[in-house]
């Protein structure tokens, strides 16, 4: 029982560190990628935001691949040795929900008055305190970014199962862990990780959501 107990928080210590470093990356990069382009006039700007909109549909097998090529011995980072390895993972992770966090950003910051923004500019707001006033009113849709961002993270499997290799002790993590055991006709075991994955996913959304709320009231 104690070794069960102790392999569970094993593999739910991977997942929430996996999912939670990749999410924390891509939130670095989308959301002031977001909001450069929802507030910035430049060529192919449209062409920017269809793109980023249609990597809303990255297939997981397919950034799993190429993070799998990059990391491998012959490609461009094998020397980095991050092959199955929870880096790996979270590369492959950021990959996938870097356009994610940044479509959203790009529609919360879009949403916000434009008098917001003539109104800061005016008070001699420009560079970064005019980027951080435009988010501050958008706030609520850009912790909706990290969201996603976090739920197609800790949900993802196909990627993290191609980088990370499913190593027990090592790279498992609970989507990995449900697939192995359903493989295996551990059906019980799969619906029961399944479950603690819904309340670990319930439990940081609901904390979230309360910051988000309070976002909204201060």
């Amino acid at each position: 029982m104690a070794d069960l107990l102790g392999n569970l928080a094993q593999i739910t210590a991977v997942s929430l560190y996996v999912s939670g470093a990749s999410t924390f990356l891509a939130a670095a990069i989308g959301v002031p990628l977001g909001a450069y382009i929802a507030m910035r006039e430049f060529a192919g700007r449209g062409l920017v935001k269809a793109f980023t909109y249609t990597l809303y549909g990255f297939p997981p097998v397919l950034a799993g691949l190429l993070v799998y090529m990059a990391l491998s011995r012959q490609g461009p980072l094998g020397a980095l040795g991050l092959l199955y390895s929870p880096p790996g993972m979270i590369l492959a992770q950021t990959l996938l929900i870097v356009p994610l966090i940044t479509g959203v950003t790009i529609t919360a910051v879009s949403s916000v008055d434009r008098e917001v923004r003539d109104t800061a500019r005016a008070l001699g707001a420009e560079g970064w305190p005019l980027v951080r006033t435009v988010l501050s009113e958008a706030r609520k849709g850009v912790v909706t970014a990290v969201m996603v961002g976090f739920g197609r993270a800790i949900s993802e499997v196909g990627a993290v199962l191609m980088v990370g290799g499913n190593l027990k002790g090592e790279t498992q993590v609970l989507t990995t862990a449900i697939y192995e055991n359903t493989r295996l006709g551990e059906f019980s075991t799969a619906i029961a990780l399944g479950l603690l994955l819904l309340t670990i996913s319930f439990l940081i959304f609901f904390l979230l959501f309360r910051f988000q709320e309070r976002a909204d009231d201060a």
